[in-house]
């Protein structure tokens, strides 16, 4: 907010207007003076006293508003507003500011014109972030949550670093899932819908058991239908990384087979498949799977990076190259990639490229490009490639 004060009162107050001599002379130097100072309420004073004097000057009712905001005395900053715009239209920033406060008040609808004039058209960073969090505050509160959704994405990428902002758009996307999925409850409890969205929120609660039952119910409901076995899969190999229970390797291998015997064409799971015997040791069939997948899906970058570790492995650096460039033309920001090339450089005497795959690994670390459990690809969710135990040589 103190920040806020500066931007709004930029090119407002002008007090040429007032007279040089005498009393409004003297309040307006101790309003100015009490305003750098932060003392609020002793420049709210002085400035009533000088739109008293003043009553004609535009100037003094906009500072006198952007002071009564600080001091939340929301009322009058509006009454002032108003005041300041009838003397003189074109005041910048005045819109901003009565949509702050009669967002304040409560008064959304009324408020919805100035905050998305302000943060859509200002150029001042801090206008623009408070124009839009009252905006949140707004669009919510007239129950528009499609709206407060999308406003809420403009925020992160207009904000993305700031901390306030993360937080109330946070709650803005939680509250909207929250409204779909009751909505979804309602209109449909028992269908195969309901069962996979609960069978997904119960694996983001690591209540691994539940989602796989409730993931059986969607297959005894629809034992055809798509991408349930590879989410089953997915929930077996999240519990391998929490337990480290080899039999969970097992069991997620039987559900990424069984995708396939449903949907021939699952990329995903066929890559889990080879990822799972590259994990194990079992480099000869995860080489054939590998380059499987990728003679149908060529632009599988996470499956180059995986069949590079493989040739590295089986000492075949000069065929894991190519896989890794193509996989870095796919995603320059995939640090594994970096460096396997590091390491298949080095291998075959390529100094200068093993320097510059080194180099841009190590930055990338020091962005913290931290690998998660998974990674996007086009059909969702896999497990990433990671460096592990190689990054040690």
């Amino acid at each position: 907010m103190k920040v806020l004060v500066p931007a709004l009162l930029s090119g407002t107050m002008v007090f040429a207007q007032v007279g040089g001599e005498g009393d409004a002379e003297k309040y307006a130097a101790a309003g100015q003076q009490a305003l750098a100072a932060d003392r609020y309420e002793e420049a709210q004073q002085n400035f009533e006293q000088l739109a008293k004097l003043e009553p004609g000057v535009a100037e003094v009712h906009a500072t006198l508003a952007v002071i009564d905001f600080k001091l939340r005395a929301y009322e009058s900053a509006v009454r002032e507003v108003r005041t300041a715009q009838k003397l003189k239209p074109s005041l910048p920033r005045l819109d901003s500011l009565l949509g702050m406060s009669l967002a304040e008040l409560g008064k959304f609808q009324d408020a919805l014109p100035g905050l998305e004039k302000g943060f859509k058209q200002s150029v001042d960073a801090e206008v623009k972030r408070m124009c839009g969090l009252q905006l949140l505050r707004a669009y919510t509160g007239l129950g528009r949550d499609a709206d407060a959704v999308t406003a809420g994405l403009a925020m992160n990428k207009a904000f993305p670093d700031d901390p306030e902002v993360l937080y109330n758009t946070g709650r803005i996307f939680g509250n909207y899932t929250y409204v779909v999925m009751e909505k979804l409850h309602d209109k449909a409890p028992g269908s195969v819908w309901m069962l996979q969205a609960s069978a997904e929120a119960l694996e983001s609660q690591k209540d691994y058991a539940g989602a796989i039952a409730a993931f059986e119910r969607v297959l005894a409901a629809e034992p055809k239908r798509p991408g349930i076995h590879y989410k089953m899969g997915r929930v077996y190999l999240r519990r391998f990384q929490d337990a480290h229970d080899a039999k969970d390797q097992g069991l997620a291998a039987d559900e990424f087979r069984a995708e396939l015997a449903v949907d021939p064409l699952n990329g995903n799971s066929a890559y889990e498949l080879a990822q799972l015997d590259y994990d194990q040791g079992n480099l000869e069939q995860a080489r054939q799977e590998f380059e499987a997948l990728l003679g149908v899906r060529p632009d599988f970058e996470q499956a180059h990076v995986g069949l590079a570790g493989v040739l590295l492995e089986t000492k075949k650096p000069e065929l894991a190259v190519p896989h890794l460039k193509r996989a870095i033309a796919l995603n320059a920001e995939d640090e594994v990639a970096w460096y396997r090339l590091a390491r298949a450089s080095r291998a075959t005497g390529d100094a200068a490229g093993q320097q510059k795959a080194m180099a841009e690994y190590k930055r990338l670390q020091a962005q913290d490009a931290s690998r998660k459990f998974a990674v996007v690809t086009a059909d969702g969710e896999v497990t990433p490639q990671q460096v592990g135990a190689e990054g040690t040589n």
